[in-house]
């Protein structure tokens, strides 16, 4: 009979650290006696006192509870929840510093795994850093004990649901009604089996997907509608897995919203479960300076890697003589060309493709490309970069919302023939650690 392994107690006493320097995950790093500690609320140059939240072989986990000397770049969090919500990680951290942060770290990652700097450091792109998020799935809890309803993010490293009245870094439009979702949910029947929300902002609109794990009731179905009435947002159901998402109120319309691309004049078509970027000002900046990079000119064929619903395919179209935006997941493909028709653009195509495996014989890439955009995923585009030379492109700009695995991959290009010239951030996720950014490649030969 196996033994459930005991965690080890921690100590309750807090202890004093001095921080030297923040991890890529925004926590300051300290050492006790040669062992290395995590802590959370530290910046660096400050000595706090602290509790052990996790002990392990190589590193402890540790939370500040005091602080004796802070930083200058230390600020009070404007959010009431910051210490605790798992929302937002670095929001005792000025703005400034936050971003110089993040520029210090894609700079390093091109050190330590490319071996390679940029020509140019761009300027961090910027945008204002509250309200701004409008994609986000909150968690949502029945708490027996205090008979309420929890709707938010998880606390900082545990699954409960963070007691909050607001968010600061939601779009507003829902951020400033956390009180009433929490109010609606425990008017249902099913306030037990409510599990979570997917928020989407458009321009104009806002949807709300509740995920429910029991059969509502027609009250429940009316009092949805109607708080869907009364603070002017969307109301879709998730009965089951996300094929089964389906839109509530209001009943007319397609279960469609949008966003506007300002300076090429399009709007692009989204359903609330759609990937779309989550900081509509920094979007519009960072479509703009890729284009800027890219620079597309009317005989120019242009290719879209991992190009999703169209956010810089349709723009392209706009400038290029020819666009092709591929993608792996076929919806997102039909979303593409939704868009292209909606915006009246006949000089692009979309496919669907493995972006793992080899697709330079596929017929779309036949007649090569001039330039090249690339969007992936966290883990990068390894597979896709070996692939890139054979087409020949002059230039080729790479989006990244992973700097390790953008420098892992800036290695690869430039070790094929191509420099890179320009390389900045893009403050994407105000307050937390994430880090986006972008680099600018051109071939050597060109």
């Amino acid at each position: 009979m196996s033994r459930r392994r005991r965690r080890p107690t921690l100590p309750k006493d807090p202890v004093t650290l001095s921080v030297d320097s923040l991890s890529h995950d925004g926590r300051g790093i300290a050492r006790l006696e040669g062992k290395i500690c995590f802590v959370d609320g530290a910046l660096p140059g400050e000595t706090v006192d602290a509790v052990y939240t996790g002990r392990h072989r190589r590193f402890d986990e540790l939370r500040t509870v005091s602080l004796g000397v802070t930083s200058e770049a230390r600020v009070e969090a404007p959010c009431a929840h910051a210490d605790i919500c798992g929302g937002c990680s670095l929001q005792h951290m000025a703005p400034s510093a936050q971003i110089a942060f993040k520029q210090e770290t894609l700079k390093e990652h091109f050190a330590h795994f490319g071996g390679i700097a940029p020509a140019h450091w761009e300027a961090p792109m910027t945008a204002a850093e509250l309200g701004y998020r409008r994609k986000a799935r909150l968690g949502v809890r029945y708490v027996t004990k205090r008979e309420e309803v929890l709707v938010g993010f998880r606390e900082k490293r545990n699954s409960f649901i963070t007691a909050i009245d607001s968010c600061a870094v939601l779009d507003p439009r829902v951020g400033q009604i956390i009180p009433a979702l929490q109010a609606l949910i425990l008017s249902l029947s099913v306030y037990r089996e409510l599990a979570q929300i997917e928020v989407a902002c458009g321009d104009e609109e806002v949807a709300l997907v509740f995920r429910h794990l029991a059969p509502l009731a027609q009250a429940d179905v009316a009092a949805l509608v109607a708080f869907g009435q009364t603070h002017g947002v969307q109301i879709y159901l998730q009965p089951k897995g996300p094929d089964t998402v389906h839109k509530l109120w209001p009943e007319s319309g397609e279960d469609r919203l949008s966003y506007t691309l300002e300076a090429f004049g399009v709007r692009l078509y989204f359903h609330p479960m759609d990937f779309t970027q989550v900081n509509a000002p920094i979007n519009q900046q960072m479509v703009d300076r890729a284009l800027a990079w890219l620079d597309p000119q009317p005989e120019d064929r242009v290719l879209d890697l991992f190009c999703g619903l169209g956010n810089f395919t349709i723009p392209l179209a706009t400038r290029a003589g020819h666009v092709v935006g591929v993608e792996g997941d076929e919806r997102m493909v039909i979303r593409g060309g939704e868009n292209a028709e909606r915006n009246g653009l006949t000089n692009v195509e979309f496919h669907a493709a493995d972006l793992q495996a080899d697709f330079t014989a596929a017929k779309w890439a036949h007649e090569g490309f001039d330039k090249i955009l690339i969007d992936p995923p966290r883990s990068g585009a390894l597979e896709v970069v070996q692939y890139l030379p054979a087409f020949g492109a002059k230039r080729i700009v790479y989006v990244s919302c992973n700097p390790a695995t953008l420098a892992r991959d800036a290695g690869a290009l430039v070790a094929q023939g191509y420099k890179l010239i320009r390389a900045g951030v893009m403050d994407m996720f105000p307050h937390t650690a994430h880090v986006e950014s972008m680099a600018l490649f051109e071939r050597v030969d060109a």
